[in-house]
């Protein structure tokens, strides 16, 4: 079932790009906007180098560590340089509510492989009007197994811990996620955590637990450098994007766990920022990257579950350590028990307020 599965899916999409690539041999470079390291290299793998090769068109990958500043300067400048950006979904929203991005129409999108239409396909919560979803990812925190050789490190309460289970540690320069990370470890189960950080009480109460390990933080802005800095030592534990310390471990042999405990789940999503000088292609290559075989290949460079439905029953082994991937995504049974779904809509209305305070707590 799963080869007739991938081989009709693979008929379709040639199928769907035929006809663009006949008259695509002379386009411009599509540029591709993303998070870098391992994420692009999954990307590149399992949409943009398939892409080039049936339809001729080249794609420049460039990298950025998100948020809307970039794509909103570009567009109130009148000069849109980026064709397709990889985006969190409280960004996908905020920038279509601001006029920043191109609606999507997601009557486009490629039908499963037995014929279920897309937005039946697709998971819930997934397609908006400017964005069409491809992963599930989790802010999660690993640490360094060699510096916790006893009593290891399990709950989102032990990264607070610095008696218990002393280290730097790493955590992104950004409120987001870490203030949820907090208020779990500070006792508000994971249902109430979106309650607690809507009163200023609350907002009060995640920086006061963040306050606890300030002095031993080091910050991180991109993808690639937690794990990095677990390599490096520099930090015991960091949290990090799950993806790339499942990459460190799978392909490099990295001494690093994954704690799962209170792990915050997010969507990545496509979105085309209003004047893209690509716009046709860029579509294109979102119907082309988010079927069902493509979204399924990504998942075997990297762990973060696909959108759709009908592209879970082929995840299979990893690329390149033939490690089982399934076990390994956010969404598995025994990894989800304590999760937490970023709450777009609260980071699309509290974003700047919570940027403005975060910046003030890190200086003072």
């Amino acid at each position: 079932m799963k080869h007739v599965l991938r081989t009709t899916t693979a008929a379709l999409a040639v199928a769907a790009v035929a006809g663009f690539a006949a008259g695509a041999a002379k386009a411009d470079p599509l540029t591709v906007v993303s998070w870098g390291g391992a994420y692009t290299k999954s990307q590149v793998e399992a949409y943009h180098k398939p892409f080039t090769e049936q339809t001729g068109i080249e794609i420049v990958s460039a990298d950025y560590n998100g948020g809307l500043a970039e794509v909103k300067a570009q567009v109130e400048a009148g000069n849109v340089t980026w064709d397709l950006v990889d985006v969190e979904l409280s960004d996908a929203v905020r920038g279509c509510d601001e006029g920043l991005l191109e609606p999507l129409d997601h009557a486009m999108l490629p039908a499963a492989p037995d014929g279920t239409a897309a937005a039946d396909d697709f998971l819930p919560g997934t397609l908006h009007d400017c964005a069409v979803a491809t992963i599930v990812w989790s802010t999660i925190y690993a640490y360094d197994t060699t510096k916790f050789t006893d009593t290891a490190p399990s709950t989102m309460a032990d990264f607070f811990d610095l008696e218990a289970f002393p280290g730097k540690r790493g955590m992104r320069r950004t409120p987001k996620a870490n203030l949820e990370f907090a208020l779990i470890a500070d006792g508000v189960p994971a249902g109430e955590v979106y309650e607690v950080l809507s009163t200023p009480e609350g907002v009060d109460r995640a920086f006061a637990k963040l306050d606890t390990i300030k002095d031993e933080v080091v910050w991180w802005e991109a993808g690639a450098q937690p794990p990095q800095l677990l390599a490096d030592g520099e930090v015991a534990m960091t949290t990090a994007y799950n993806g790339r310390v499942f990459n460190a471990i799978a392909t490099e042999g990295k001494p690093f766990e994954i704690v799962w405990d209170g792990q915050v789940w997010d969507l990545d999503l496509w979105v085309i920022p209003r004047g893209a000088p690509n716009k046709e292609t860029a579509l294109e290559f979102i119907k082309f990257s988010t079927d069902t075989q493509r979204l399924a290949d990504q998942a075997s460079w990297i762990s973060y579950g696909p959108a759709r439905k009908s592209s879970v029953p082929l995840i299979g082994v990893h690329a390149e350590s033939g490690v089982d991937m399934g076990p390994h995504m956010p969404t598995a049974p025994e990894n989800f028990g304590n999760a937490l779904q970023n709450d777009f809509l609260f980071w699309a209305d509290y974003q700047d307020e919570l940027n403005e305070r975060f910046n003030a707590w890190l200086v003072n």
